[in-house]
């Protein structure tokens, strides 16, 4: 199976459809009567649908058993077809439409079963996605090119050259890859005074994006929150509610976190811990939808 593990729970839906194609006019007659001697065939493909849609991890391979939320089956009905339309919802980390296409499918084939006694010339002529939502797909993608963002490592032995950085260089990193082509990069000590001779700085040059690394959590040199707290103008508590849920997730000392983030004027500032595996997990959590935010600021979002 594919890894999921490091992907968000969102609200993911997907519609499918299947086309049966029969031959004679008196088929679907029959259909609509309820007079086919297998029985009503509309309610047992509905059944059979519904069914297929939770099976579906147990005989597509590769696909993760998910909560199913909501499906529904529907019908239309021509001279000469009858379509099926399927649609499933998720609040999952990866989306439905194999089960909504499987749903449709099996729906297909039970009404091929079950008018095939009447009419020899039976077909299933198309099964297809019709559309998905939710995930990457669905994601408003925010430019970036026109940013500017900052880098700062807060420690004392990164500083002193005891020991190299991997968390910074991994932030320049995935912001690089979200698109952001001008990123400084500074490392200073676990010091307050320090950490707020940078801020100043960037918020002078102009820096749209300002990311610390390093000094949120609860030893006594652990003191990032408390140099960029009285410089943020506009709390955005959201972000970091989000990331120490995401990470609480995967390691249950997430919570121990003490980041802030918020505007400081026209600077955002993100306080993030120092470990890479915590970097790595606050950026798959909060980007790209973090970029958005100069959307809005800008008056080109909602």
């Amino acid at each position: 199976m594919v890894d999921i593990t490091f992907k968000t729970f969102t609200l993911r839906k997907a519609t499918a459809s299947a086309t049966i194609k029969v031959s004679h006019l008196s088929t679907i007659e029959a259909v609509k009567k309820g007079s086919v001697p297998k029985g009503n065939v509309l309610e047992f493909a509905r059944a059979a649908a519904l069914l297929a849609i939770k099976k579906t991890s147990d005989v597509v391979p590769d696909c993760h058993p998910l909560p199913v939320e909501y499906s529904a089956i529907s019908y239309e009905l021509g001279d000469l077809y009858i379509t099926i339309t399927v649609v499933v919802h998720t609040i999952y980390k990866t989306g439905v439409e194999v089960e909504a296409m499987h749903g449709a499918s099996v729906a297909a084939l039970v009404i091929y079963d079950m008018l095939k006694p009447i009419d020899k010339n039976i077909e299933i002529a198309t099964i297809k996605l019709l559309e998905k939502q939710g995930g990457k797909s669905s994601e408003k993608i925010t430019a970036a090119d026109d940013l500017t963002a900052a880098v700062v490592v807060c420690s004392d032995s990164v500083f002193q050259g005891l020991k190299n950085d991997i968390s910074g260089k991994l932030l320049v990193e995935i912001l690089q890859r979200h698109g952001i082509p001008s990123i400084d990069y500074v490392v200073v000590p676990d010091d307050i005074s320090a950490i707020r001779q940078q801020i100043e700085f960037f918020k002078n040059k102009g820096c749209d994006l300002l990311l610390f690394t390093g000094g949120t959590g609860l030893s006594d040199r652990d003191v990032t929150p408390e140099a960029v707290r009285p410089f943020i103008t506009r709390e955005i508590p959201g972000m970091m509610e989000t990331a120490r849920s995401y990470g609480q997730d995967r390691v249950k000392t997430a919570m121990l976190s003490r980041g802030v983030a918020g505007f400081s004027d026209d600077t955002l500032i993100l306080t993030l811990p120092g470990s890479p595996g915590a970097v790595a997990e606050y950026m798959q959590a909060l980007f790209p939808q973090t970029l958005h935010v100069f959307s809005i600021k800008n008056g080109r979002g909602h």
